[in-house]
């Protein structure tokens, strides 16, 4: 009598079937290993740019924070100046002041000079000389020539103190000019460094806008790198899934063959037959064959 199928008919369509399956498993396997192998090197190039932009974005904050130390620094001097020009503009004030206090101590008499007044002397005696003039006219002028030989000889005995009126006003007007002067450089320096301070804040904004822009776009690409991770982690799900169902169908598979080999065994004729060992060999090259007809290889 020949050996029983270690197989049904039934089992055979569900071995063909699950073969098909787990050639269909080991397929999408493939294609979803090629796919999560080239999401993982475009998350491994996206994890090197945002290493380059963080690299490019110190070197910026670096300069940001020098360029308002720097700020800060411009603004405490533009404050000592500005307490700097307001007690020159009260020293020019002082000094115009007292400029116009020794003008005024000065009478118009003590401001003329003997030498001026000489020349109007002079200038008198020639007309007295040279000129016929009508009796009150000429006593009027003999009346201003007396007048000013008077006025020249007390001009004469004045010079040492209208010398000293004069340095003083000399004097006066120079401190009132030096102050000026002191109140105009303070203030031109203060638009210097009012330029500084401003240029130093304009960089800083440029210097910020330029980080801001590096942020955004190592923000995108944080945000790219989020989504391809999660991509990936859908592909290893994906990916487990199936493993684990080809495990299954290939253990089932095996089950079957393991309840074929028992049943050949428990049922196999002692006499006359192929010994019991025989019939597990024949039961084993059946399914070295099955295992040949279909690609039934996971790698766990």
């Amino acid at each position: 009598m020949p050996p029983r199928p270690i197989l049904t008919g039934n089992e055979e369509r569900q071995e063909r079937e699950d073969r098909d399956r787990l050639r269909s498993i080991d397929g999408r396997l493939d294609a979803l290993a090629r796919q999560r192998e080239e999401l993982v090197l475009e998350a491994r190039r996206l994890s090197s740019e945002q290493k380059a932009l963080y690299d490019r974005r110190q070197a910026p904050q670096a300069e940001v924070e020098r360029l308002y130390d720097e700020h800060g620094a411009l603004g405490k001097r533009l404050a000592a100046l500005r307490s700097e020009r307001d007690r020159a503009k009260q020293k020019l004030e002082e000094a115009v002041v007292s400029a116009r206090e020794v003008r005024l101590t000065f009478t118009p008499g003590e401001r003329v000079r003997p030498e001026q007044l000489r020349r109007e002397v002079a200038a008198l005696e020639l007309r007295q000389q040279t000129h016929a003039l009508p009796i009150d006219e000429e006593n009027a002028l003999i009346a201003q020539l007396r007048q000013r030989t008077k006025d020249l000889k007390e001009a004469e005995s004045r010079v040492e103190v209208v010398q000293e009126h004069e340095r003083r006003r000399k004097e006066a007007e120079g401190n009132v000019t030096a102050a000026r002067a002191e109140v105009a450089r303070i203030v031109a320096e203060m638009a210097k460094t009012k330029a500084e301070r401003d240029a130093r804040m304009a960089a800083v904004r440029a210097k910020l806008e330029g980080a801001g822009a590096l942020v955004a776009e190592l923000r995108a690409k944080g945000k790219a790198r989020a989504e391809l991770a999660g991509q990936i982690d859908g592909l290893s799900r994906e990916m487990r899934d199936l493993e684990t169902e080809g495990r299954k169908i290939l253990g089932a598979s095996r089950a079957r063959r393991e309840e074929a080999r028992r049943t050949v065994r428990a049922y196999a004729p002692r006499r006359g037959g192929p010994p019991e060992d025989a019939l597990a060999a024949m039961a084993d090259a059946q399914l070295q064959q099955l295992l040949k007809r279909g690609k039934i290889t996971l790698g766990g």
